[in-house]
């Protein structure tokens, strides 16, 4: 509930995101995907790479 209050308030001060990904070796805005490429990107898995101990 006080988080919908607060986003309410603040509304005026948000801005758009962009989200590129890399593509085919060169980065693409997500917004501009046809539905089917946005679903797969969606349904990604996202890592994060380990340090590795040497």
């Amino acid at each position: 509930m006080m988080n919908e209050k607060l986003a309410k308030e603040l509304a005026h001060k948000r801005t758009k995101c962009m989200v590129y990904t890399r593509v085919m070796g060169y980065h693409r805005p997500v917004e501009s995907f046809n539905l089917g490429k946005k679903g797969e990107h969606k349904e990604r898995v996202k890592f994060t790479e380990k340090k590795c101990c040497g």
